[in-house]
């Protein structure tokens, strides 16, 4: 049997499952997951590899209508990543019926050549019927090749998605080695899970004005442990006083919680410095989102 490889990106509406439906294939936590919309600003290149094919999956943010440059550059992102794969996942959520934010999303797809997918998240939360009617809606718009129904949280027909996918795919090399998961550096995840936890932490309190940087990752030599400085950016004083909490207390419940991930990640223990200082307005400039890696 001869292998097979490609490229598939990951598209959707804001906060409708799709770094939790990657993770969930790729066994491991590499995007990172919170119940706030556009989590996700790169795309994350994660690898699938078994005997038979390699899938390499595009992570993307979501498509939504952008109030900031960093918005723009989000959106950017995820349409461009259109062009560049074999295979193109969908991802809607439960509903009753098709709505306007999937409706735009289904207009930038119009002409894409790429075989789309159509992937029906959060099954567990739909009733038959209600799977049906919705099922029914999208298979009349011709738009997709096929539609698969999943709960990517509780991990439910994702082996038949894979499957579907790999039939999508032609003979191609392996592009990476079997046993990595994704091309992104380990300093990168690590400030990703950092971010993660203070969604989290943060509630409602906090907005997607926060960005992290880790200046430095070192391993104190004869110890089995990494030290991780990272620095929380925030647009405004208040801000900056939601995170760190009465005594401190917030921030070192995001240091804690992140901490335990990382070491997860890293198999090492991890003595994790966190700093928050203010960026007024940073998602407006150009030079800052730059630094932040947003290119």
């Amino acid at each position: 049997m001869s292998f097979k490889s490609g490229f598939v990106t990951i598209i959707g509406r804001p906060n409708v499952g799709k770094s939790t439906l990657m993770n969930q294939i790729i066994g491991e936590k590499i995007a990172i997951i919170s119940d706030k919309p556009q989590t996700t600003r790169n795309k994350i290149q994660c690898v699938y590899t078994n005997e038979n094919y390699q899938i390499i999956f595009l992570d993307t943010p979501g498509i939504h209508k952008p109030k900031h440059k960093l918005g723009d550059y989000m959106v950017k992102v995820a349409t461009e990543s259109l062009k560049e794969v074999d295979v193109v996942l969908f991802v809607v959520d439960e509903g009753n019926t098709i709505g306007p934010g999937d409706r735009f999303i289904m207009d930038q797809l119009e002409g894409i050549k790429t075989p789309i997918i159509l992937v029906m998240n959060k099954i567990d939360k739909m009733g038959q019927e209600e799977f049906n009617q919705l099922y029914n809606q999208y298979k009349a718009t011709g738009l997709f090749k096929d539609i698969v129904g999943i709960s990517a949280l509780e991990g439910a027909n994702l082996h038949a998605l894979v499957e579907k996918i790999s039939g999508f795919l032609e003979e191609g090399p392996q592009y990476f080695p079997g046993d990595m998961i994704t091309d992104q550096p380990e300093r990168v995840i690590v400030g990703e899970i950092i971010r993660e936890k203070i969604l989290h932490y943060t509630e409602q309190e906090i907005p997607h004005g926060v960005a992290v940087e880790v200046s430095m990752m070192k391993k104190r030599p004869e110890k089995d442990i990494i030290d991780v400085h990272a620095t929380i950016y925030c647009e405004r004083k208040t801000h900056k006083g939601i995170i760190i909490g009465k005594q401190g207390r917030k921030l070192k419940g995001i240091g804690k919680s992140a901490r335990e991930d990382i070491e997860s990640l890293l198999g090492s223990k991890v003595y994790l410095e966190l700093w928050v200082k203010i960026r007024e307005d940073w998602r407006n400039s150009e030079s800052i989102l730059r630094g932040f890696g947003y290119e």
